[in-house]
């Protein structure tokens, strides 16, 4: 019975080490953002290095498939790491599995930026690797840190301790626009070139090989830095208590952290309790993973779709010239620019919102009001397309493109992280986690290469070299709208777990109490059999 040291957890108050434990897992999505999105600001200028064709009329881009696997390979290994590392999480403990995902992330962010050889094929095949198993750390990263802060935090605030994790990712985004600006800027006073149109193959400075693997390596840092913090944090109280089935370590581990005294209960043999694959399970749980995975992969079609693809949607408005009218450098200083405004003015107030109010008015009303304004937004923007393109109108196109992105944060892109850690027993919910974070990325990988091909222009002659015709912007922009949606429906599957304990949450109470009277009929039993044989 563990139930002294989890109220003690519940009822703890806010202290220093909570928000130490907010900055260590922060850092690690800090680093996942930066990591996933800082290709997005440098796959044209890898089109113009490796891609570029003699004679054309437009820098070179990357070829579809390349552009796919470039964009979309760390996703299937985050998609990977989510569910072997949630598993493990669950299987070994968090803390033990905590710095592997990190070491595996600082490596492979260096790696990506080393990428062997001047050739397009062998430049890209090493990109492509590296990448692969950096999403495999990142992905790690989901289930553990969502799952660590549940663990430690106290049930007053916890909703807004787990969504302030989640909310680095937005400095992370923040932090990968600024530093590419700042790369950008440099290169480009030292070493200026003309525009495309003036000089095609002087436009692209040998030098500017350097700024995209600069820009990548250095997404290793931040996560080298919290490695020791991370080896120093103890084993979550819940984990020891409810899986380990050690209260007297548990007690003691949360005494020390905590400054708060903890006396352990004796431990009580205990039946076996039901499986993840359990019709118990399904029957307690099954409704609410669905809920879990449907909202989180309906959001993420919607949410990288737009991330990844920013700068065409700039440029399809004009907010970033014609590629023909820069240089490489000026054409990266752009894409930065912009990303780094919409990261500015929407991405990171969203998430900020939802930590102010997630403990308020709960995680499921924030939930709903972000897939209804991400649907009314996603519409405002596509049913009048036309309107925005003109170049009066550009300026409101960006500020509904922002809101649409404020809603997403203020709303499940936050949620449906915090809500998986809240919902299910210890000794599933890294897994759990990490199966709806899984189901997040397949919708990723669902909008990164859908998105890509969708959004290519109806007429073949005007879609980018090597794709085929899409549906066009506007179509893509309908879609997604019909994809948010859905993600409204889907949410109403998922409990509020606002203001409750983790135990209440997860049905965990209610097995403690039939656990004990299972012990105590066995104990009823076993005295009647000692009262029969002494008659006999």
């Amino acid at each position: 019975m563990a139930k002294e040291v989890l109220n003690a957890l519940d009822v703890a108050k806010t202290q220093w080490y909570h928000f130490t434990a907010i900055i260590i897992a922060g850092m690690g999505f800090f680093t996942d953002a930066y990591d996933l999105f800082c290709i997005s600001l440098v796959t044209k200028l890898l089109g113009r290095i490796y891609y570029h064709v003699d004679g054309a009329p437009k820098p070179g881009t990357l070829p579809p498939n390349v552009s796919a696997a470039v964009n979309g390979v760390a996703f299937v290994g985050t998609l990977s790491g989510q569910l072997f590392f949630g598993w493990l999480g669950d299987k070994l403990g968090r803390k033990k599995v905590y710095g592997m995902t990190l070491m595996i992330m600082v490596l492979c962010s260096i790696g990506s930026g080393l990428s062997f050889g001047h050739t397009p094929g062998s430049v890209m095949v090493t990109l492509c690797f590296f990448r692969f198993w950096l999403g495999f750390g990142i992905g790690g990263d989901y289930p553990l840190s969502a799952t660590i802060m549940s663990e430690y935090s106290n049930k007053k605030t916890r909703g807004a301790f787990i969504a302030a994790v989640f909310a680095m990712q937005g400095f992370g985004i923040l932090a990968g626009g600024i530093f590419a600006i700042f790369m950008a800027a440099i290169f480009k006073a030292k070493f200026d070139s003309p525009p495309y149109a003036v000089d095609p193959l002087g436009s692209t400075v040998p030098q500017a090989d350097f700024v995209w693997r600069i820009i990548v390596i250095v997404g290793a840092f931040p996560a080298a830095l919290t490695y020791y913090w991370r080896m120093k944090m103890p084993e979550t109280a819940r984990y020891t208590a409810l899986v380990a089935k050690n209260t007297a370590q548990a007690a003691a581990d949360m005494s020390k952290v905590l400054q708060v005294e903890i006396q352990a209960e004796p431990e009580i043999e205990v039946k076996k309790k039901y499986g993840l694959f359990s019709k118990e399970f399904l029957s307690r749980h099954g409704l609410h993973l669905l809920g879990t995975s449907a909202t989180w992969f309906l959001l993420d079609i919607a949410f990288y779709s737009q991330n990844l693809f920013q700068k065409d949607i700039f440029s399809a408005v004009g907010w970033i010239p014609p590629p023909q009218t820069m240089n490489a450098l000026e054409e990266v200083y752009k894409i930065a620019r912009a990303q780094t405004l919409i990261a500015l003015c929407s991405t990171v107030p969203g998430y900020w919102f939802t930590v102010a109010l997630i403990d308020r008015i709960g995680r499921f009303a924030i939930q709903l009001m972000g897939f209804f304004f991400m649907t009314v937004f996603m519409f405002a923007l596509a049913i009048p397309y036309d309107h925005w393109t003109h170049k009066d109108n550009r300026i409101g196109f960006v500020v509904l493109y922002s809101l649409t992105f404020f809603f997403a944060n203020f709303g499940p892109n936050a949620t449906t992280f915090v809500v998986p850690a809240e919902i299910f027993p210890a000794r599933f919910r890294s897994t759990c986690h990490g199966i709806s974070s899984a189901a997040g990325k397949l919708g990723a990988i669902v909008g990164a290469f859908g998105f890509l091909y969708l959004a290519q222009n109806k007429d073949k002659s005007k879609a980018d070299a090597g794709y085929p015709a899409g549906i066009g912007v506007q179509n893509s922009l309908i879609v997604l709208g019909v994809v948010n949606i859905l993600g409204f429906g889907f949410t109403f599957l998922v409990p509020e777990a606002n203001g409750k304990s983790l135990e209440e949450m997860s049905g965990e109470n209610e097995e403690e109490v039939e656990e004990i009277e299972a012990n105590e009929e066995l104990e009823q039993a076993h005295s009647d059999n000692q009262r029969t044989d002494s008659l006999v």
